[in-house]
């Protein structure tokens, strides 16, 4: 049996926000002609998700011989890749101090050594596939803005030294924001993730690769020796497994080892042109980052920052705070783009790349990017890729998932997890009386007790009201209502649904409950 893929245009990742690279792309179907699936063929690799780790996975195995499948929930680049700031480093989230205590010196060096091949990757395919997709090598300037931060900041520019990437201490700072010292990474770049990943794309599906759209994978299972994936509507069999969606299905190791977080991020047009020429990154906590992008011909700043858990914290007080801070600093002529992302921190610094512990094997697994999804998503696909086609990988012990470290990390692991268990009980015993449905304005989203339920609701422009039993369908936690995105977010394992209670983002794989609730309106 034959069956097509599916060619819906391109959809924004959310239905509140936009980044300036999902703001009239289009559509990649319409740009590509990928193979069509075949449900009776045991594929080599079946990969589930179509980011930038994804796509560059299938590509690399499709070009070592093996048949692959990309299967996305939604279109390409939906979540993180269509989301992100596109900063693309040699330093990470996790300083090369804190991986030298936490892993030694010699892992601190080589993942110095990992982020340059990352980072030569993308260069060479850019140059390879001649994409036009606005990558540029920039400086990054890191800098303090006190005595405190600067001790660590000289400690930060040893270790850095030490692992063996290029940075030095400096006078200049590129952002006008008061500093008490800097120091200047070279080599580091930026660029455009949906025009890079579809350049990726047409490679793949120009050598055979099949890619499904709008199939969410909603069960696997391994029998002899073979995956069996279904959606609603097929099976699909592959002898390998790559989850390349943050954290796989299920409850399972990764569920509780990394934590869900939400980043902001504002494209602003400014009065002056006092753009800055290359990246910067101040040490707050969260932290801010900065550069410039042009789109359409316009300069446009791209200033971040605000992070917090998913599902805790009010994401319009983080959109305001952030434009405050722009302000603050920056002569903003207009707001052209507002978005958000969602990435996973681990619990001790680096990411998961591999084998899933505890699943069958040739079930692989990449997340714990933290804030560095493009680098980390791409030497990911370099790792998953040697070890299906049976390569050495210089990289694989570092990141591998099953890496015991008894020390770094426990603190986090306890921190992060002790929240997790606080919401499993509040959210069953502590929750109080709302307002009544009828109350709720349009396109306003609450929990509220009806008829005796806790119910998620919420209420359209045209006053149609959606009622959705709040516990998520992964883990059972109760769902919080984030009024930019228009989403109803997990504050356990950041699983996302829209506001009708369909998956957003995994790890759940089953849709919200909906519940027939009737009320009259009040005059």
């Amino acid at each position: 049996m034959m069956m097509e893929s599916n060619k819906d245009d391109f959809s924004l990742r959310d239905s509140a926000s936009v980044s300036p690279w999902q703001k009239g792309f289009g559509s990649f179907s319409d740009k590509l002609s990928s193979a069509v699936i075949d449900v009776e063929k045991v594929y080599d690799c079946l990969i589930i998700g179509a980011g930038i780790t994804g796509i560059t996975t299938a590509l690399l195995l499709q070009r070592g011989g093996k048949n692959c499948v990309i299967v996305e929930a939604q279109q390409p680049g939906f979540g993180t890749t269509g989301g992100t700031s596109a900063h693309l480093n040699t330093f990470f989230d996790a300083t090369y101090l804190e991986v030298e205590s936490d892993f030694g010196e010699q892992s601190a060096k080589l993942l110095a050594q990992a982020g340059k091949e990352a980072f030569g990757m993308i260069e060479g395919f850019v140059k390879e596939l001649d994409m036009d997709c606005d990558l540029e090598t920039k400086s990054a300037w890191l800098f303090a803005e006190d005595e405190k931060q600067s001790k660590q900041l000289q400690e930060i520019l040893e270790a850095s030294v030490r692992a063996g990437v290029s940075v030095e201490a400096t006078s200049e700072n590129i952002v006008p924001v008061p500093f008490d010292s800097v120091i200047r990474f070279e080599q580091q770049g930026q660029f455009h993730p949906l025009k890079y990943i579809r350049g990726l794309l047409k490679d793949f599906v120009d050598l055979g690769g099949v890619l499904l759209e709008q199939t969410l994978i909603r069960e696997n299972s391994f029998e002899d020796g073979i995956y069996i994936v279904k959606s609603d509507s097929l099976s699909i069999k592959a002898k390998k497994l790559v989850h390349a969606t943050h954290i796989p299905p299920g409850v399972n190791l990764m569920s509780f080892e990394n934590a869900p977080y939400r980043s902001y991020v504002l494209g602003l047009k400014l009065k002056d042109g006092n753009y800055p020429d290359g990246l910067a990154y101040d040490m707050q906590e969260p932290y801010h980052y900065f550069r410039t992008h042009v789109v359409d011909g316009q300069q446009y700043l791209i200033i971040g920052g605000e992070d917090h858990k998913t599902g805790h914290q009010d994401p319009e007080l983080a959109f305001e705070n952030l434009r405050n801070y722009a302000s603050r600093y920056y002569a903003v002529e207009s707001i052209a783009f507002q978005w958000s992302a969602q990435y996973y921190v681990p619990v001790d610094g680096l990411p998961y790349i591999g084998q899933l512990p505890g699943a069958a094997d040739g079930t692989y697994v990449a997340t714990g990017f933290n804030g560095n999804g493009m680098m980390f998503g791409t030497l990911s696909a370099k790792i998953i890729s040697d070890l299906v086609l049976g390569n050495d990988n210089a990289y694989a012990a570092l990141f591998s998932p099953s890496r015991i470290k008894p020390v770094a990390g426990f603190t986090d692991f306890v921190k992060e997890n002790a929240d997790v268990a606080w919401h499993f009980v509040k959210d069953r015993f502590s929750s109080e009386e709302l307002q009544q449905v009828h109350e709720l304005k349009a396109g306003e989203g609450k929990l509220v007790k009806f008829q005796g339920k806790k119910l998620a609701v919420y209420k359209d422009e045209a006053g149609k009201v959606t009622a959705l039993n709040p516990n998520c369908t992964h883990a059972g936690c109760t769902v919080q209502f984030n009024a930019v995105e228009r989403s109803w977010d997990c504050p356990c394992h950041g699983g996302r649904f829209d506001v009708s209670g369909k998956v957003l983002t995994g790890p759940p794989t089953t849709d919200l409950e909906k519940i027939m609730i009737s009320y009259e309106l009040q005059p």
